[in-house]
């Protein structure tokens, strides 16, 4: 077996968003990523990876994560690297445990660009070789009616056909009648209507809610309750009118199949930095098929590194739904990169250059 040692270093940046990104969990205005990268002496490429643990959701959103990511990176260059992609994800699940999930993708995502040459390429897949384009939703964030509205108004003029809308910041009957502006101007075959309630709903609302939100035909509805109340979720997958996924739900998660067969879910939102990167993803992919469970995969603020390879990892499975990939442009100080978003897609432009990390 072809084997290699390698060394690892990591560096922070601190990115600024252009605008006030109002979440469930408060309004960010920045968000801080790790950048791992991986070489070897004898060879002029660089690997890049991304740790980007999401603050007050991540479960390694943690005081001690810098001194866990510089530990671990000490250990991996005392390993004999495989230069073949399941290996090297076999040997970092073995290095990095599960509660590191962020860790683990950025040295996955490190490792196996380094192996294709630095060239930002983890595995064979459409969008990076074929530069197929990835449809997504356009993301509408929390905030007042009138954000809101200037954003929709945006999405609509920029190409989406399929808008999701984060609920919960303002009165839900002001959320309903923005969702209605579409709906009254668009076709659930115009427009695909997506909401994430980010578990803002109680057990004992969320029925009633979901029912006035039927009547504005939404695709789905992300997260309606808290997560961890297994039985209340499994009682209103059962009976909901729309369409319900998991989200926040499976972060954390050892006992996959058991929270699937218990829950029973509609879909299911995979996020990679969340969930442990390219070979936890993929298993909840295989897990949910099995049960003819939808699923699509969103980006977590990440930069442009960690953009590149969740889109790759949603070319790689071939899902055909809208994903969540439209947060290349958030940030004043993201890597110039060839990802770009044209008309609702996501698209890898080979013309332009990376920008240099360092």
């Amino acid at each position: 077996m072809k084997s290699t040692r390698l060394k690892f270093d990591f560096f922070s940046r601190t990115l600024n968003f252009r605008f006030e990104a109002g979440t469930s969990r408060g309004v960010l205005k920045s968000r801080k990523v790790w950048w791992i990268s991986a070489i070897n002496p004898e060879s002029a490429a660089i690997g890049w990876g991304e740790a980007a643990p999401l603050v007050k959701l991540s479960i390694d959103d943690r005081p001690d994560f810098e001194e866990k990511l510089k530990n671990i990176l000490t250990k991996a260059e005392d390993l004999d690297w495989s230069l073949e992609e399941n290996e090297v994800l076999d040997q970092v699940e073995k290095l990095v445990s599960w509660d590191l999930p962020s860790i683990r993708f950025g040295l996955e995502m490190a490792v196996l660009d380094w192996i294709s040459g630095g060239k930002k390429r983890f595995f064979e897949n459409d969008f990076r070789d074929e530069f197929k384009p990835i449809p997504i939703n356009g993301l509408i964030w929390m905030g007042d009616r009138q954000f809101m509205l200037d954003q929709i108004e945006q999405k609509l003029s920029e190409g989406f056909d399929c808008i999701k809308m984060k609920i919960g910041a303002i009165d839900f009957e002001q959320e309903l009648e923005l969702l209605s502006t579409i709906r009254s101007n668009f076709s659930a075959e115009q427009i695909m209507l997506r909401v994430d309630a980010n578990g803002a709903f109680q057990p004992d609302e969320a029925l009633e809610k979901l029912q006035k939100l039927a009547d504005l035909k939404i695709h789905s509805i992300e997260q309606p309750i808290r997560a961890g109340q297994w039985d209340e979720m499994a009682r209103l997958c059962e009976i909901t009118p729309i369409p319900i996924a998991l989200d926040e739900e499976l972060i954390g998660v050892r006992e996959k199949e058991l929270l699937l067969d218990r829950i029973n879910p509609q879909h299911i939102i995979l996020k990679p930095t969340l969930l442990g990167g390219f070979r936890e993803t993929t298993e909840w992919i295989r897990l949910a098929e099995n049960r003819k469970i939808g699923w699509w995969v969103t980006s977590t603020l990440e930069s442009n590194i960690g953009l590149n390879a969740i889109a790759q990892l949603a070319s790689f499975h071939q899902s055909k739904i809208h994903q969540g990939l439209g947060t290349g442009k958030l940030y004043h100080n993201n890597l110039q990169s060839p990802l770009s978003i044209e008309k609702g897609h996501i698209r890898y432009q080979d013309s332009v250059k990376w920008e240099n990390p360092y």
